[in-house]
């Protein structure tokens, strides 16, 4: 194809993601530079019957005229990346100058908001993606082996909770683990005791958002890897059988070296979703316990009457930059491979 002619092809496209992706990515960074500008206040004395009182009160002429001035904000260049709500440069080495062992260290430091976030974030990335992989797969194994009688029906079963809406799924979820709900009764009457909630205990909320994560994801994988399964060769998998090969062996000498480029491509999507997570901590109500990288951005929006832009579009950047770290050493691999095919 000429240059010209695919340059042409593309360029629509290439118009729409410097529009809707990079002008977007630019100016979240650009804001994340800026704070709130300080509130201006002036104190008022008011006279009445009883007497006269001092209040204090924003002087809104001044604000006005500060926004004018700096519709922005203040600007604080990389501060609000260092601050105490995100990187906490200067509280990590006051935590590193007071702890004795690694251990105290490492509890002080999930203390602190961000890290706190992160190390969710990473646990529920890091174990859902590799879990909605397996199970994906083995899925798609089971209905393509079923009769073809029966196959419309599972698989539409099957997609079911790719269907439901995040918030949605999550709040059935989080209505059948509450006591009076049918998991969470059933769990009380195995272990006989009418105290036991999956929703008190961090460790058990994470097992429940990770649980969820899988459930929810889990149907994409399958009908990734099922619509791949179609295509695998017959001939390979009748010499394979005509060879005495198991079905074990069939899968992973044969299937899987087939699928790994739809491996990949699942990998990658489940990365960049589950570094996302959000809609389960907002509807399991898992604040208290689990906090993402993308709930603090929630939280900074509407925090109170003034939503702090600039720490919202700071952990917006670091959270692009850690979906970029992540998807790095599986785009370098799967360039690689390219490479060697060519």
């Amino acid at each position: 194809m000429p240059h010209r002619t695919f340059l042409a092809f593309i360029l629509p496209s290439l118009a729409a993601m410097f529009i809707f992706i990079a002008l977007p990515i630019l100016s979240v960074a650009y804001q994340s530079l800026f704070v709130s500008h300080p509130r201006v206040t002036v104190e008022v004395e008011t006279c009445g019957p009883f007497g006269c009182s001092v209040e204090t009160r924003v002087d809104t002429e001044a604000m006005a005229e500060l926004q004018r001035e700096s519709p922005m904000g203040q600007f604080n260049g990389l501060g609000t990346y260092t601050n105490s709500g995100h990187l906490a440069f200067d509280d990590l080495a006051m935590i590193w100058a007071s702890s004795p062992d690694w251990t105290t260290a490492a509890k002080s430091i999930l203390n602190l908001p961000f890290y706190k976030a992160l190390a969710f974030t990473l646990a529920f990335t890091f174990i859902v993606t590799p879990l909605v992989i397996v199970f994906g797969f083995f899925i798609a194994l089971a209905v393509n082996a079923i009769p073809p009688l029966i196959k419309g029906p599972v698989i539409f079963l099957s997609l079911l909770p790719m269907i439901v809406t995040p918030l949605i799924g999550a709040l059935v979820l989080f209505w059948m683990i509450d006591a009076r709900g049918v998991i969470g009764a059933t769990l009380q009457l195995v272990f006989n005791d009418p105290q036991l909630s999956l929703k008190a205990s961090p460790a058990l909320t994470w097992v429940v958002l990770f649980v969820y994560g899988v459930w929810h994801s889990a149907p994409f994988s399958f009908i990734v890897f099922y619509a791949g399964l179609q295509t695998v060769p017959k001939d390979t998998l009748e010499s394979a059988m005509i060879d005495g090969a198991s079905r074990w062996q069939r899968v992973r000498y044969v299937v899987l070296p087939h699928l790994m480029p739809l491996v990949t491509f699942v990998a990658l999507m489940q990365l960049m979703d589950n570094f996302r997570v959000f809609e389960p901590i907002v509807g399991f109500s898992a604040a208290a316990n689990a906090t993402s990288l993308s709930y603090l951005i929630y939280s900074d929006l509407r925090a109170g009457d003034a939503p702090l832009f600039g720490s919202a579009a700071a952990t917006s950047m670091l959270t692009i930059i850690g979906v970029v770290i992540l998807l790095t050493p599986v785009l370098i691999r799967n360039w690689r491979n390219f490479n060697r095919k060519t």
